[in-house]
């Protein structure tokens, strides 16, 4: 008997061994439970103040939102259309929709498109309603009717574009203002912000410009 009780004090504690883990495992994933709503929320604003970042640089220096305001460029685009702007290294070509600013007319930025740029000649006829760039006559089906004398009067009408300038008009030729009004002008370069690239709101207005 002494030497049976004497083996069982030698004997390893198997059931105490074996709780210690489970009451460690319990008290770590009870931890790890409390951890996870504070993380979670952590991880979360980590998130959204990344995209938030991302989408700054991206309308900083990439592109930009803007809602066209007036009627001057109907019927290519609406007041109300808001459109993506692309600004990233562009540089104005021949036919694109743009955005300029031009501080002598307004504080506001324009949009218009692009009828000639450094180097061509613009020559307008009012009795015909024709714009000619380089001798040539533009065939314009984007303009939104017969182009008349505007109230500013023939204004910029005969010019040949200097170098890092363009020359914007608007498709509603009879109501906008543009490079023919003495106010606007030769648009340099530097003024242009940006091609539109295409509405995207309203939803039945989507396009491609």
């Amino acid at each position: 008997m002494d030497q049976e009780q004497n083996r069982r004090d030698r004997e390893p504690d198997l059931t105490a061994r074996q709780e210690a883990p489970c009451r460690q495992e319990s008290t770590g994933a009870q931890a790890r439970k409390a951890a996870t709503p504070g993380r979670e929320l952590y991880l979360n604003v980590r998130f959204l103040a990344g995209m938030m970042a991302a989408l700054i640089l991206i309308f900083t220096f990439v592109a930009r939102i803007v809602v066209v305001s007036g009627p001057s460029m109907e019927d290519t685009l609406h007041g109300g259309d808001m459109v993506l702007v692309w600004t990233l290294g562009y540089t104005p070509k021949q036919g694109d929709v743009v955005v300029v600013t031009q501080k002598t007319y307004q504080e506001d930025s324009i949009i218009k498109r692009v009828i000639a740029v450094a180097g061509q000649r613009v020559d307008i006829d009012y009795d015909a309603g024709v714009v000619y760039v380089d001798g040539a006559a533009l065939e314009e089906d984007y303009i939104k009717e017969q182009m008349r004398l505007p109230a500013f009067g023939e204004g910029i009408n005969h010019v040949t574009v200097p170098e890092g300038c363009c020359f914007v008009m608007g498709d509603n030729r009879n109501n906008s203002a543009d490079s023919r009004h003495p106010d606007i002008g030769i648009i340099d370069d530097r003024c242009v912000i940006g091609r539109s690239m295409f509405v995207f709101f309203p939803p039945s207005r989507i396009k491609g410009l």
